[in-house]
């Protein structure tokens, strides 16, 4: 317990969670800031492409074994499984329509790349070394869940027509999703070497972007808060923070059964526990546009995104240290 609160304390008064602070708290006061979008899209663009870089390099220093080629199956597989066990919490706690909960379910089998991110932080600020192949994870886990929420929907329809051609070339492409790989391909193609010539770029500023995205996070998160509070009643809200506690577990056991090392295991249980807003809202306007936006975003970036930042990052890294004995 006092690993995970001295953890806890020193993750909330770093920059990046003070950054993300000010964003709610600047929005919840309804202050002008904001950040014009061409420069938001800057900085995720510049974010994916620097950790699936660095992703890519480890690969290539670590070499391709089967621990690789498993985390990827098991990734795959949770992302498929978690929405299930989401939508069935939902339909349990909350009083939401089939459609609502499933567009839910949808973002918690799904990820979010820049609690990821906010994850690795963290354990390289505390010494705690991870697979580099962890990235090529991340990105696996994009898309399967939307997969599992069009399933819970069209299975009960004949026609099948929200599982078309198009919707799926759009989930598969998704720019989220050929960023990461394709920087990650190009890191462990290029190896050592290649980082050595743009570690300027990619590696020294990373923090301080990091810390400005996570500023324009907060003014997000807080806007949702402050316009969709009306979602939140006690069935939904309780569902935003118990859900990544769920999946969090479901990330340990796969993580110890997969061997990872301390920083795996932890970032297989931030996987496991994040819900995504960017990629998984995208696909649900395109198939379930009568499901309620206010609901899944709010509960994704406005409940569950800072819940992890806060609270649940500390938590996972000090229960995976103790379970591997790290």
């Amino acid at each position: 317990m006092d690993q995970i609160l001295s953890l806890a304390a020193t993750n909330l008064l770093s920059p990046i969670i003070l950054s993300f602070a000010l964003g709610v708290l600047a929005a919840l006061a309804r202050s002008d800031l904001s950040f014009p979008e061409a420069v938001a899209k800057g900085m995720s663009i510049y974010l994916l492409f620097a950790i699936g870089f660095k992703g890519g390099v480890s690969v290539a220093d670590h070499g391709i074994d089967a621990r690789l080629a498993l985390s990827l199956v098991a990734g795959i597989a949770l992302s498929f499984a978690l929405p299930l066990i989401a939508f069935a919490l939902l339909r349990f706690m909350t009083g939401l329509s089939r459609l609502d909960a499933a567009a839910v379910a949808a973002h918690y089998g799904s990820i979010s790349i820049v609690t990821f991110v906010a994850a690795t932080s963290v354990l390289e600020g505390s010494g705690i070394t991870s697979e580099g192949y962890m990235v090529a994870v991340a990105a696996a886990m994009e898309a399967p869940a939307i997969l599992s929420a069009l399933w819970l929907i069209s299975r009960g329809q004949a026609d099948g027509r929200r599982m078309d051609p198009e919707l799926m070339r759009e989930i598969m492409l998704n720019g989220s999703i050929v960023l990461l790989v394709g920087s990650f391909v190009i890191g462990g193609i290029t190896g050592a070497d290649g980082l050595a010539r743009i570690e300027s770029f990619i590696v020294s500023p990373f923090q301080g972007v990091l810390c400005l995205f996570l500023l324009d996070m907060g003014l997000v998160a807080g806007r949702g808060l402050r316009e969709g509070g009306a979602v939140l009643r006690p069935g939904p809200l309780v569902f935003g923070m118990i859900m990544p506690l769920v999946g969090s577990t479901i990330g340990l056991l796969t993580g110890l059964l997969l061997g990872l090392s301390t920083g795996g295991v932890a970032l297989m249980m931030v996987l496991s526990a994040s819900a995504s807003y960017i990629a998984v809202p995208a696909a649900m306007r395109v198939a379930l546009p009568e499901a309620n936006p206010s609901i899944y975003l709010t509960l994704s970036l406005g409940v569950t995104f800072p819940f992890n930042l806060t609270l649940g990052i500390p938590l996972y890294v000090a229960v995976a240290s103790f379970a591997t004995g790290g």
